[in-house]
């Protein structure tokens, strides 16, 4: 999917290997704030730093494993340099919450392993939520450079990735988790619609879902 405008040619594709740092990043600064990444990660005022390095390690074993699974990593680039992310699995996926021994061993010894625990059951909660739908894209984080945050490129990424979605037949629709009313706002603009409230450590949010037409 790709679109020249006057200024800007805009691509929404697979990262490319030489790009996963700069998703990382995105991911990491769209996720900072994040009030359940937040919660799961024990987040201090006094002591952000710690908070920042489990951060760090969620969004690197993450990435890592979507890799290794060989799924769905898009990005949306504006003359070819990378300005949003996004990650999806599809329910059929190989990829379980538990991920790999390895990753659940590298994010235990960097993150912790209450968190860790609190990470992989939020992702039950969240599977099993969804599991009268059937075949179904989940999307797992989506970021968009901070410094072009409100040109509508995150609408033309979720566009892209209806797109990608599509192709695949046996998939009833997208959905995702939000805890921010901002987000909540700006996926049901595109579509989404809330399909069931969900709560982990006494944070709120809603499980959205936007149906694939057939």
């Amino acid at each position: 999917m790709t679109v020249t405008t006057n200024e800007h040619t805009l691509s929404v594709q697979y990262i490319a290997p030489e790009d996963i740092s700069t998703a990382g990043s995105l991911i990491y600064q769209a996720y900072h704030d994040d009030p359940l990444l937040q919660n799961l990660l024990g987040y201090d005022q006094h002591n952000i730093a710690a908070y920042e390095k489990k951060l760090r390690s969620v969004v690197r074993e993450e990435l890592s494993a979507f890799w290794q699974e060989k799924l769905p990593l898009i990005g949306l680039y504006r003359n070819d340099k990378l300005k949003a992310v996004a990650c999806v699995f599809e329910s059929s996926s190989q990829l379980q919450p538990e991920r790999y021994w390895h990753w659940r061993l590298k994010l235990m010894l960097s993150a912790g392993y209450l968190q860790t625990n609190q990470l992989i059951e939020k992702e039950h909660t969240i599977r099993s939520a969804l599991n009268d739908i059937g075949d179904y894209y989940y999307l797992a984080f989506i970021a968009v450079d901070p410094h072009v945050q409100g040109h509508g490129l995150g609408r033309y990424l979720l566009r892209g990735l209806d797109d990608l979605a599509t192709q695949n037949t046996g998939a009833k629709g997208l959905a995702v988790f939000v805890t921010r009313q901002e987000h909540n706002t700006f996926f049901k603009s595109e579509g989404f619609s809330t399909y069931k409230a969900l709560a982990f450590n006494k944070v709120s949010g809603e499980l959205l879902f936007k149906p694939y037409a057939k």
